[in-house]
């Protein structure tokens, strides 16, 4: 596969400081966490930003957060140059997006004793869902729940802690970190299924221009097409994500 080649005039709209500030959320572990050698960020979303620093020319640094909520208020705010976010309609002021990179399942957590069984259970009087605020499952929520309560609290770790303490019937969030978190300790389980795909995808500032946005996407592409992605997942022992499929871009 030939390697994207990135226009020098383009650079700036990137990097206007001459150093790629990427925002990296730490709250999605599908994505980045911190290492167990020396805790730095690593994950797929930090090898991609190095990877496009790599392209551009010019060094990273890695703005990091604990809740995707700061991590795109960054980005929007222009204290970053990059960041990785679930697309979801209630970001897309201030921001342009590419295509998803990386697909992953928003499912539902429930005590053991729970009478639910499936996902189409949950929206009903009486029901609180723990979600962490701002979280993307948290905006899809927002606009599909109609009848059960949304307990909004700061960060997946709270959620779960929620349903744990009673103070909610069903938590909200990744596949993944519920999974583990039913192997941590017994007195829960998941529905199955999913209640929605999550796609993951990089963005920029509005202001920054859709000819950026264009390289922007261009990237993630070749990144999706090339096997680095998937690579990367692997890399980090990353289960159950999906790399998406490839998006039509503009010729």
């Amino acid at each position: 596969m030939t390697q994207q080649r990135i226009a020098p005039a383009l650079v700036p709209a990137f990097a206007p400081d001459g150093v790629l500030r990427a925002s990296i959320n730490l709250g999605n572990p599908i994505l980045a966490g911190r290492s167990p050698a020396g805790g730095d960020p690593a994950g797929v979303s930090v090898d991609l930003a190095y990877e496009f620093g790599r392209r551009l020319g010019v060094d990273v640094e890695l703005v990091v957060f604990e809740k995707a909520a700061a991590s795109v208020d960054a980005v929007r705010a222009e204290k970053a140059d990059i960041g990785f976010f679930a697309v979801d309609p209630a970001r897309s002021e201030g921001l342009l997006f590419t295509a998803p990179y990386v697909l992953i399942e928003g499912s539902y957590l429930v005590p053991e004793a729970s009478a639910l069984t499936e996902n189409g259970q949950v929206d009903r009087e009486g029901t609180r869902i723990s979600v962490g605020s701002g979280s993307a499952y948290d905006l899809f929520l927002t606009r599909a729940i109609e009848r059960a309560e949304i307990v909004r609290l700061q960060g997946a770790p709270a959620a779960l802690a929620a349903l744990r303490e009673g103070e909610a019937e069903v938590a909200a969030g990744i596949r993944q970190l519920l999974e583990g978190e039913a192997r941590r300790a017994p007195g829960v389980r998941m529905l199955p299924g999913r209640f929605m795909v999550i796609r993951q995808a990089m963005g920029i500032p509005a202001a920054r221009g859709t000819a950026a946005q264009d390289v922007l996407a261009s990237f993630v592409e070749e990144m999706k097409a090339s096997g680095f992605v998937a690579e990367a997942l692997e890399r980090h022992g990353v289960e159950g994500a999906l790399v998406a499929p490839a998006a039509q871009l503009p010729s």
